[in-house]
């Protein structure tokens, strides 16, 4: 494979500027396009059952039980800021049906409990301390209630639900993100939610909002908790195949080939065992959460990490030190990109052009991007690293808003003049790290083998874990 047409300089390519690849459908909207590009978001149950200790509650709970006695928010929020997340995602209401906000249609809700003398929102000091820092608010709403009487009347509650659901999208200003979870209890009464209903009205109110279930319609369950995506992840999906509560889960894992709805993963997992903040409870090791970090985000997904607050309304100690450990550790790893600004040629360049060229992939802009020939389905990147460098962690990204493309890609590197393989894999996405073990190398290839169309590359990085 001949190396003739990249990375030249602009006197060696055509005067005459080829036209942009075409889509390859299906492609994200602009909410799922910049959604995918947060990568982090911190889930925060918080609820009765923070002082029940139990996981799911029984809608029996008496709301005089939540008392946080020094809830911080503003803590909340600058902890995310910090640690680089970009979202927070309340559990506004769980299965119990205690709802965090004074909700007009139910009196199971803080306006009933002792905190704040009945007159505390959870939801509006969130809003509050999240459009402070800078970030986002997102919002679950859990669809089985099992306080609510109308619950198993199908158009008694959706008529509830619909009720609740418009508060925390009308009252709170703009939503990033709503969480429809799929759970329900083998003992809840059989009923079928509306949930076209409940996805017509967060379109209406808030428009910018990515609405999260199993089958999306914007983001999808990735099929377990653990945090981990498939190895093949796919941001497509046929949402015809899924229904919320009884999905393929290894279908969720890893998306579909030729499915013709954009519905990328999301992977919820807690920092702890428990959803909700049990005090015999520890943080995942750093190890762990580095491997979450790798098999979620470094797998096309967006990452949200549970962090529950605690009795008093706080994050616990460990958890947060835990967090400072685990963002010093992605800092240090992709603060240097031994790949970025370096020489790169390629065997094939859209056009001959220089704004397709293989530099292009080494510039730190996901909206420029190494292209081949619309006839050009499998191609090589070369990089000049300008000396030996040590690494094993590489990073690949392609401008997903023109679609997903890439099913196989290797990465070679020059040893002793000779090209050897260090890791082969299938898709890429918005973003695919692979972790190997340390090498050191002059030049690096990536190989592209087969692709949907012809291969994008927005960026190549090469980055060192000392720890590895």
């Amino acid at each position: 494979m001949g190396l003739s047409l990249a990375g030249r300089g602009p006197e060696s390519l055509a005067a005459q500027q080829p036209g942009p690849p075409a889509p390859v459908r299906p492609i994200p909207s602009a909410r799922q396009l910049e959604w995918q590009r947060g990568e982090l978001a911190l889930f925060l149950h918080f609820g009765v059952n923070t002082f029940t200790g139990r996981e799911w509650g029984s809608g029996e709970e008496d709301p005089a039980l939540f008392r946080p006695t020094e809830l911080d928010a503003v803590s909340w929020a600058r902890l995310a800021r910090e640690t680089g997340f970009g979202t927070l995602i309340l559990t506004a209401k769980h299965h119990d049906g205690f709802a965090l906000w004074p909700s007009r249609h139910s009196g199971h809700s803080v306006r009933s409990s002792p905190w704040r003398g009945g007159e505390g929102d959870v939801v509006r000091e969130l809003a509050v301390a999240v459009r402070a820092q800078g970030l986002k608010l997102g919002l679950y709403l859990s669809p089985w209630d099992m306080h609510e009487p109308s619950y198993g009347d199908e158009a008694a509650y959706n008529r509830f639900y619909l009720g609740q659901l418009r508060e925390l999208l009308s009252n709170y200003g703009p939503v990033a993100e709503v969480w429809f979870d799929g759970a329900k209890g083998p003992g809840a009464k059989d009923m079928d939610y509306d949930f076209q209903a409940y996805w017509a009205l967060v379109r209406q109110l808030q428009p910018s909002a990515v609405i999260f279930s199993d089958e999306g319609p914007d983001v999808r369950w990735i099929g377990n908790e653990r945090g981990f995506a498939g190895e093949t992840n796919w941001s497509m999906l046929d949402r015809s195949r899924v229904s919320v509560g009884a999905a393929d889960t290894d279908y969720l894992n890893s998306g579909d080939p030729r499915g013709p709805d954009w519905v990328p993963g999301e992977c919820d997992v807690s920092i702890r065992d428990g959803w909700f903040w049990h005090e015999d409870q520890e943080p995942k090791s750093l190890d762990a959460l580095l491997e979450i970090y790798f098999k979620s985000v470094g797998r096309n997904c967006v990452l949200l990490l549970n962090v529950p607050p605690n009795r008093d309304g706080k994050l616990d100690p460990k958890d947060v030190a835990r967090l400072y450990e685990f963002r010093a550790v992605l800092d240090n790893i992709f603060a240097t990109d031994a790949a970025a600004g370096k020489p790169a040629v390629a065997s094939n360049v859209r056009g001959d052009s220089e704004q397709y060229s293989a530099t292009r992939a080494l510039d730190g802009n996901l909206d420029t991007y190494w292209a081949t020939d619309d006839t050009v389905m499998s191609a090589l990147l070369e990089v000049d690293l300008g000396g030996a460098v040590p690494f094993n962690v590489i990073r690949i990204q392609e401008p997903v808003q023109l679609g997903q493309r890439v099913s196989a890609y290797r990465v070679a590197v020059e040893i002793d003049g000779r090209w050897r393989t260090v890791h082969a894999g299938t898709t890429i996405g918005h973003k695919k790290l692979d972790r190997i073990e340390t090498i050191t190398a002059s030049r690096i290839r990536l190989i592209i083998d087969r692709a949907r169309a012809n291969p994008l590359i927005a960026e190549l990085g090469i980055h060192f874990d000392p720890a590895r």
